[in-house]
């Protein structure tokens, strides 16, 4: 993500309000795009629908929960693929092999689509069959673009084009929102006809993107399976990440004393669903300050610190650069802690008028509250993991994210045993435990950096 950070770092040199506003403005919808973009309009899809109608819509909440599942369906999936396709772009690049990038993607994307449209295809064939078949026909579809799309959306923050990457999001998004409003007299089918449009606009807008900005002569190839053996802990990562993020979600839709069915094998929990996905609205600050900050000045400090380790700087400089390195980690956590706690407060302020003007039940406050600082902390754990990935520490990620998604699951489980007063704490105290064990684990990482950075070098080892 840092190439497009350094780009919008330009927006600063302005020196002025304006300047500052766009750059931080930028940056919060490019690092949250796919999130808040997809909640907005999916959301106001379904509000619309239902307030403008004449009739009674029944087919609007089967539509917001068929997205819902189709979203995380996809992100766990491909959760094992994204950040070991990122790492495999990142050091192609290092190598100055920029051509070997589009190939490979064309190839991931080949596995990607045959592997979800069996598996998809298997689910509509033996999970839904009381429903339409126009209906299975869009699942099915809008399941394999969405796998396309997490794993295409690894280039869109390293494409310094940021205009045209909002544009893309906004044409998917816009014609999602647009065509499902043209299409819903068409019930359930024509909103889902409407997403799968837009995603499409949205994938081939991205994938053009891509190969513009990676040109090579060779159309296909598949090196995946090459990468070193200690990447596969990135597939973990993947994996565990995306399935903590969804754990607390999961047990809710199972558990039938706290959901209801909808459609098909489908489920929901509005008590719970709702509230979180308003609150995840407010990711939009802290993503910028990450995108800046963590993305941006931290990867500059880090990319000098090791290019003089392998310059063979001085122990002095090198030393220097690590407290700058440090320093810049504790900046960014610092402006997440003050920008997302500003953007809590906030919305803790406005939340009971926020909820009564979306017409949701005041019942839903103590929830979004809740969920509010889960998500803050949330912007912090990613921030956490994301400097464990420059400093190549990829197994203690991996303890942190195993950690994460198996306190999430415990700790939802306990508090459905407890009450609805407890509903939304085991998703805030999961990640607020994964986030004090990833700042204790930085610290002791930083303090023991220079020594193990020294003694993985081959030319130390070997002699």
């Amino acid at each position: 993500m840092a190439g497009i950070g350094f780009e919008l770092r330009r927006l600063l040199q302005q020196d002025s309000y304006l300047g500052l506003l766009r750059a931080y403005g930028y940056a919060g919808i490019i690092g949250s795009g796919p999130w808040v973009l997809s909640i907005l309009a999916v959301m106001a899809l379904g509000i619309i629908s239902a307030t403008t109608s004449q009739v009674e819509t029944p087919w609007v909440t089967p539509f917001l929960v068929s997205v819902t599942w189709l979203v995380a369906a996809s992100l766990i999936m491909t959760g094992t693929v994204q950040l070991l396709f990122t790492r495999f772009v990142a050091d192609r690049l290092f190598e100055k092999r920029a051509d070997r990038v589009l190939p490979n993607l064309i190839g991931l994307l080949s596995v990607v689509t045959m592997v979800a449209a069996l598996v998809g295809l298997a689910i509509v064939l033996l999970a839904f069959n009381d429903t339409g078949l126009i209906y299975r026909l869009e699942m099915l579809c809008a399941f394999i673009l969405l796998c396309n799309i997490w794993c295409v959306t690894v280039f869109v923050a390293g494409i310094k084009a940021y205009h045209q990457v909002l544009g893309a999001f906004a044409l998917g998004y816009g014609a999602t929102l647009g065509i499902g409003l043209v299409l819903r007299g068409h019930g359930l089918e024509g909103l889902l006809a409407g997403f799968v449009i837009g995603q499409s606009l949205l994938l081939f807008s991205l994938l053009y993107m891509v190969v513009r900005d990676y040109p090579s002569r060779c159309l296909w190839a598949f090196e995946l399976h090459r990468v070193e053996r200690r990447y596969l802990a990135l597939v973990l990562i993947g994996l565990f990440y995306n399935l903590g993020i969804w754990a607390d979600k999961l047990v809710f839709w199972f558990n039938p004393d706290t959901s209801e069915a909808v459609i098909g094998p489908l489920r929901a929990s509005p008590i719970h669903d709702l509230p979180l996905f308003l609150a995840y609205l407010s990711i939009v600050p802290g993503m910028a300050v990450f995108l800046m900050r963590m993305e941006t000045d931290f990867a500059e400090r880090c990319s000098a610190y090791y290019d003089a380790v392998r310059e063979g700087d001085t122990l002095e400089h090198i030393e220097a650069l690590r407290r700058e390195m440090v320093a810049s980690v504790r900046r960014g956590i610092y402006d997440i802690f003050k920008i997302q706690g500003i953007t809590v407060m906030t919305l803790w302020l406005l939340g009971a008028w926020l909820i009564e003007s979306l017409g949701f039940s005041a019942w839903y406050l103590p929830l979004f509250n809740v969920f509010l600082v889960a998500v803050g902390i949330q912007v912090l754990f990613m921030a956490i993991l994301n400097v464990l990935f420059y400093l190549d520490r990829l197994w203690q990620a991996l303890w942190l994210c195993l950690l994460f998604v198996t306190a999430n699951f415990a700790l939802t489980l306990i508090s459905q045993q407890l009450g609805p007063a407890f509903y939304g704490y085991g998703y805030a105290l999961s990640l607020l435990g994964a986030a004090l064990a990833g700042l204790a684990l930085l610290d002791h990482e930083f303090q023991r950096l220079t020594y193990q950075t020294f003694m993985l070098q081959p030319s130390v080892r070997n002699k």
